[in-house]
């Protein structure tokens, strides 16, 4: 078995008992302690971030009765920066299955309280022990260790034989069966395992990564010599670089082996000279080349090739109402008849192979490797034969035509929670994206799932992408993340906790905690959580972004977010990426809508000069009138475009001397497209690439081509506007409404006001007042549910007038606890009374 490189590590954030003493001398202390001050700037002006952060990380600790865990000594360049970690462990109380025995000898099972009936995935109870008041991202696990505990019990007075009763054994409430054979008074044995233990691990940061070509700045550090090495070997062997964190075992020392399981494959790893038992190393295995792979349970088809197709050229076909992409091989003229294969799964039935004749981009499946691909296609009326591929339009420069995909490198950064990576704008022939995703081992997806679902509606669409993402979801008891943060510092607490996670744990579950507020998060948190930082990076005012010049709703990245958050504005973008992957993961909505540009880079779609025309009509008409001049030498033009920032103007190169080249009729062409990729790419590249690699942080790839972007943007953002009959539809009653229903007259009123009264704002105000978000999900309010993905529909609940004056809400369970008035004005003042000045603090129900 071949042994793998160990490229530096940490200590674990568990402290072993039989550590190494000499190792645990050798680590550096746990920093600082963040002041409790953190300066209110950071909410309303980015470029605080760098000096407020290291205030900010000082707060109250966990556990003062803990010792801080310290740090692995770095093994050359290449150490992995770990996160600095305190662990704090706490018993849980619950119950558990016992034996006992009377005491006369008698051996009796005893029953304990039966487990939680919603499965092995429920949260557990939070206890006192779990309140956390320092603000972070926790690492939450439970474990049960430990030899089973014996207790000795009486049986209370008036116990039957077979009745149940309740003992306190130590900490914990234990239901106990009375054995048949004894009676009140006798003493019974009863044996316990051990009470689980909760241990909750804070998290440090991350640092960015910047790419090898890109200077360090705004929040990136450069790259390590050696992590550049690594990514140079990557590429060199065809494939990109990936590293993974792993524990060293106890009793394992300098110079041992031992064996980790990892991405689904088993490795021998030798421990590094300055690690030890129980600590995190960083190892790096080989790079594999991925080689095409077959597609499992494949029919061989048999077609002519088309009338004016050349050999080594392609060709598409309409098989079972899905493309495919054919080359024509060597040697082989139109006529002659080809064999190729599909899954058998896409091919099952009465299958007619036709020609494709849809005009425009078109995304197919290519037959050599099984994976999707870009091409043209066209209906030419002189050769509708030919196969419907526009090979000269593909080939050749058309404003009207010609289109680019982003491509996305990625790239292992000095921090192996953290990837970096490049992004660049290729032709959209060349780009390709994998019709199959494979995690550990088991192929969650593949292009029989795909090429079904392409042509379902959004509802079903959706349903599809969300089950992908629960089979990626951790289970519960393989830990937890715990997002504690303070609503004052909202922003500033939430990106410290998105950016200190790593991939794996932003695949775990995740629980938002406002610092002070009694609040469990059964849904309503993580929706006002996902509502409220989404909504203030959008924020113009904050810097990030700029409105569209074409639609003031849409906002796109602004170039000079460097100048108004020059410390760490990309650290924003990452947070923001991450933050839109997760909300897509978890089925939640986002305050902002993104030009369309934006969603397609995220989906790996064309762009074309169109885009450019979405986002600033007058910039795409100054350019369309170029192709049309016969002259271009009397515009007086060079390869620069001028931009504009605090009131100062400035030339940008849009090639490399290009203040020194002039435009001609000869090379407009390649003025144009540098304009295109300026305008869709290079004007934002270092924003942009933070986005997407923050993005694919979470979400697959593969799983994103069932979509288009118009469908993205709804199942991000929500509905658009509110269809009160669907509301009304789907609305459950309770309390003293739950008999009569809508019949009810104080129901009739509220919608009677909901639909007079209230304008499309104020039934927005409504909304997020019960639910915690102003949008509505794809499907509509048939699907408002909670963060376990059950359906938890508006909710009426009727109350007695005397029990409280205004409507509350409980935006976990989508309710609004509304007083049965005795008018309807009286309904109408009170109600409009609590949407407008409702807060955003929550209340424990």
């Amino acid at each position: 078995m071949p042994i793998f490189r160990i490229m530096g590590g940490q200590q674990s954030r568990r402290t072993s008992s039989n550590e190494n003493p000499s190792l645990a001398s050798q680590a550096s202390p746990y920093p600082a302690q963040r002041s409790a001050v953190v300066p209110n700037a950071r909410n309303t002006y980015p470029g605080h971030r760098a000096g407020a952060t290291a205030q900010s990380l000082n707060s109250a600790p966990i556990n003062n009765n803990n010792p801080p865990a310290a740090r692995l000594p770095t093994a050359g360049q290449f150490a992995h920066s770990a996160p600095a970690s305190t662990t704090t462990t706490t018993t849980q109380q619950t119950a558990a299955t016992s034996r006992s025995q009377p005491s006369t000898g008698t051996n009796t099972i005893v029953r304990g309280t039966p487990p939680d009936p919603s499965g092995n995935r429920a949260q557990p109870a939070a206890t006192p022990s779990d309140v956390t008041t320092r603000p972070g991202a926790y690492q939450v696990t439970r474990t049960t260790t430990g030899p089973a505990i014996v207790y000795r019990v009486s049986i209370p007075n008036g116990v039957a034989p077979g009745s149940e009763f309740h003992v306190h054994a130590g900490d914990r409430r234990v239901r106990v069966r009375c054995p048949p054979t004894s009676r009140p008074g006798q003493s019974l044995q009863i044996t316990l395992p051990p009470a689980p233990q909760t241990q909750q691990t804070i998290l440090k940061i991350a640092p960015l990564t910047a790419a090898p070509e890109v200077e360090a700045g705004g929040g990136a550090v450069s790259m390590t010599p050696e992590v550049r090495r690594v990514n140079q070997q990557a590429e060199e062997n065809g494939g990109s670089a990936q590293s993974f964190l792993v524990d060293i075992p106890p009793n394992v020392y300098p110079g041992m082996t031992f064996t980790v399981n990892v991405a689904g494959q088993r490795f021998m790893v030798t421990c590094p000279p300055n690690a030890g038992p129980n600590m995190k190393i960083r190892i790096v295995p080989p790079t594999v080349r991925e080689e095409p792979q077959a597609a499992p349970k494949t029919q061989v088809f048999e077609v002519a090739v088309p009338a004016g197709v050349s050999p080594g050229q392609p060709f598409t076909l309409v098989a079972n109402g899905q493309r495919v992409l054919v080359t024509c091989p060597p040697n082989v003229s139109p006529g002659q008849k080809i064999r190729f294969q599909l899954p058998v799964s896409q091919v099952v039935g009465n299958i007619q192979l036709s020609y494709e004749s849809n005009v425009g981009w078109r995304r197919i499946i290519r037959v050599t490797d099984m994976k999707f691909q870009w091409v043209r296609l066209e209906n030419k009326e002189d050769e509708p034969e030919n196969g419907g591929v526009d090979v000269a339009g593909m080939e050749t420069f058309d404003f009207g035509h010609s289109a680019y995909v982003r491509k996305l490198t990625f790239l292992e950064g000095n921090d192996a929670r953290m990837r970096s990576g490049r992004v660049s704008l290729i032709p959209a022939k060349e780009a390709v994206v994998d019709s199959r995703l494979v995690v550990r081992n088991r192929t969650l997806l593949s292009y029989a799932d795909i090429a079904e679902q392409q042509g379902k509606g959004l509802e079903e669409k959706t349903a599809w992408l969300q089950n992908i993402c629960l089979q990626l979801t951790s289970a519960w008891e393989d830990g937890h993340i715990k997002i504690a943060v303070r609503r004052k510092y909202l922003l500033l607490d939430s990106v410290d906790c998105v950016m200190s996670l790593g991939r794996d744990d932003l695949r775990k579950r995740w629980r938002i905690e406002f610092l002070g507020e009694p609040a469990i998060d059964a849904g309503g948190v993580s929706r006002e959580w996902f509502q409220l930082v989404t909504e203030q990076v959008f924020d113009p005012a904050f810097g990030l972004f700029v409105s569209s010049v074409n639609n003031q709703m849409a906002m796109s990245i602004n170039p000079a977010s460097g100048i108004s958050c020059p410390d760490d504005h990309l650290v924003y973008f990452r947070f923001l990426g991450r933050v839109i992957g997760r909300a897509l993961f978890d089925r939640q909505l986002i305050k902002g809508h993104m030009v369309r540009s934006l969603y397609k880079h995220l989906l790996g779609w064309p762009i074309t000069f169109d885009d450019i025309k979405d986002q600033d009509e007058e910039y795409y008409q100054s350019l369309k009138k170029l192709t049309k001049m016969d002259d271009i030498s009397i515009m007086c033009l060079d390869f620069t475009v001028t931009e504009e920032s605090m009131g100062v103007r400035y030339e940008v190169e849009l090639v490399e001397g290009g203040a020194l080249k002039e435009v001609t009729k000869d090379n407009l062409q390649e003025y144009l497209e540098a304009n295109l990729c300026y305008r869709m790419l290079e004007r934002t590249k270092p924003q942009l690439t933070e986005l997407l690699l923050g993005f694919f942080d979470i979400i697959p790839e593969p799983a994103l081509t069932v979509l288009d972007a118009n469908e993205l943007e709804l199942i991000l953002c929500g509905l658009p506007e509110i269809d009160l009959e669907d509301w009304k539809t789907h609305t459950n009653y309770s309390g003293i409404f739950e008999t009569k229903g809508g019949s009810h007259q104080v129901v009739r009123w509220f919608w009677e006001v909901v639909r007079d009264n209230f304008d499309q704002e104020m039934k927005a105000r409504l909304l997020q007042f019960v639910t915690g978000t102003s949008g509505v999900p794809p499907r509509g309010f048939s699907v408002l549910q909670g963060i376990d993905g059950n359906i938890k529909k508006f909710t009426i609940h009727g109350v007695d007038r005397k029990v409280y004056q205004l409507p509350r809400a409980h935006t976990c369970f989508n309710r609004i606890d509304l007083p049965d008035y005795y008018s309807k004005d009286e309904l109408l003042e009170n109600l409009k009374k609590a949407v407008t000045m409702s807060g955003f603090g929550f209340g424990l129900e």
